[in-house]
């Protein structure tokens, strides 16, 4: 009976939790705050977990707010060699630095639980600590290298998708090329335009200064207005 008894526990779990995710992709869940990621091929869901990853989700809800990632891309899609239909995309500014906001403090899977499993939200960054500014992935499968442990430091996964993942797997599944180290081969040919990311809940907290990557488009826009 006990591992009958468990066996229906752990399937009561998967179903509460598949429910839970289900229902925060269409209304507010208390401490996450959802994102509409619009691209050219779809609309991704995430919501960033502010509890146990404030430092990270505070800078890509800022990215988000300001309009930092309206207009940029996915531009590089990484499939397993041993399975094709797992990895990760990865999106953002890629290397505009009209676009950036200063690189923030690490929050390392050890200090704040958020593991890389199916549908995770996790910064990308350069090969160094405190680095991560407005490139972020999402993983398609589990992908615990991705986890700190001993002295790697990871990456700071800090939400995960709640409506979306087909578009996802459609972006991972894009014909690749080119890149250098450990990018080799998986840039996107034809990058996925992201339309526009648009916070779903509560109020947005933009920056303040200049939006440098804006300017030549008001001057566009107001040339053609003449």
């Amino acid at each position: 009976m006990r591992p009958v008894v468990l066996s229906c526990l752990a399937l009561l779990l998967v179903l509460v939790s598949g429910s839970a995710l289900a229902q925060s992709a269409n209304r507010p869940t208390t401490g996450y705050t959802r994102v509409a990621i619009e691209t050219s091929v779809g609309t991704i869901i995430v919501a960033t977990d502010n509890r146990r990853a404030p430092i990270t989700s505070a800078n890509f809800l800022t990215y988000v707010d300001d309009g930092r990632f309206d207009g940029v891309t996915f531009y590089r899609a990484a499939r397993r060699k041993s399975d094709p239909r797992l990895g990760l995309i990865q999106g953002g500014i890629d290397t505009d630095a009209r676009r950036s906001l200063p690189p923030i403090r690490h929050e390392p899977t050890t200090q704040t639980g958020i593991r890389h499993l199916d549908a995770t939200l996790s910064m990308a960054r350069p090969n160094r600590a405190n680095s991560a500014m407005g490139n972020f992935f999402i993983t398609v499968g589990p992908t615990p290298n991705m986890d700190a442990r001993g002295d790697y430091i990871g990456y700071a996964a800090f939400g995960h998708v709640v409506a979306g993942m087909d578009v996802v797997k459609r972006i991972l599944a894009v014909q690749t090329c080119c890149g250098e180290g450990p990018m080799r081969g998986q840039m996107i040919i034809k990058p996925i335009a992201i339309i526009r990311a648009k916070r779903l809940d509560g109020t947005p907290h933009p920056s303040r200064g200049v939006k440098p990557w804006l300017l030549g488009l008001n001057r566009k826009s107001q040339g053609t207005a003449r």
